[in-house]
């Protein structure tokens, strides 16, 4: 276990954040960037300490079915369901993302994911794959994590993504968002036009990296943060 701690005076309660450990991502940068927030960032796979701190960081870096493989591992699924359950925010990162919706096809397997949106992940149509750099995102009406940084840039690293997004039907995992409104995100790269982050209750979901984006990803942290 690994921590990593922002700068607010000890008087002052520190809202606790796990950055869920489950060998897949970039976990240093995310550390640093979240302590930034001064937040009280933990990497762990401890299913206690994920499921009782304020706020929970799922990275992704890799393939979608290692990915998945390695999160039911450590049973890093069921703290995602069980989080949401209890309505504790949860953000998920890159393939942290991609492993939230239904399912992905890369390497031409069909791999179930956590099924909490409904869209399927497959392989960007562009002339140049990976898709890496810069580049802005349509911000959707009351975005929580977008809101300040309309027209901003964010920094992507992928070659697979989700072209939809849908509500999910949540009753399998008896979990109840009640009324909660999704928010989707879109950017375009090339022929393909592909969710760049998605809201939803307590689900959070970004499939650029916010801690690589500058002032705009530590501004979507802050927005974040705010809610946990």
């Amino acid at each position: 276990m690994t921590e990593c701690t922002g700068h607010r005076e000890e008087s002052e309660i520190m809202k606790s954040v796990v950055v869920f450990d489950y060998g897949f991502g970039n976990v240093r940068s995310m550390m640093r960037a979240l302590a930034n927030q001064d937040l009280d960032v933990t990497l762990t796979s401890d299913y206690r300490k994920a499921l009782e701190a304020d706020g929970l960081v799922v990275p992704g870096v890799g393939a979608f079915g290692a990915c998945m493989q390695g999160l039911r591992k450590v049973n890093g699924d069921n703290v995602i369901y069980d989080r949401l359950r209890a309505g504790r925010p949860v953000l998920g990162v890159c393939v942290g993302e991609q492993i939230m919706f239904t399912r992905g096809t890369e390497h031409d397997l069909d791999t179930p994911g956590l099924q909490l949106i409904d869209g399927e992940v497959s392989r960007l149509d562009a002339d140049v794959v990976p898709h890496m750099g810069w580049d802005t995102v349509d911000a959707p009406e009351g975005s929580v994590l977008l809101n300040g940084v309309e027209g901003e840039r964010f920094y992507f690293v992928h070659s697979y993504a989700a072209f939809t997004a849908a509500p999910a039907d949540l009753t399998q995992f008896d979990i109840d968002l009640g009324d909660a409104e999704q928010k989707v995100a879109f950017c375009d790269y090339s022929r393909s036009h592909f969710v760049a982050s998605y809201e939803r209750g307590p689900l959070f979901a970004t499939q650029f990296h916010p801690e690589k984006s500058a002032q705009a990803g530590a501004r979507l942290l802050t927005n974040w943060a705010a809610i946990l």
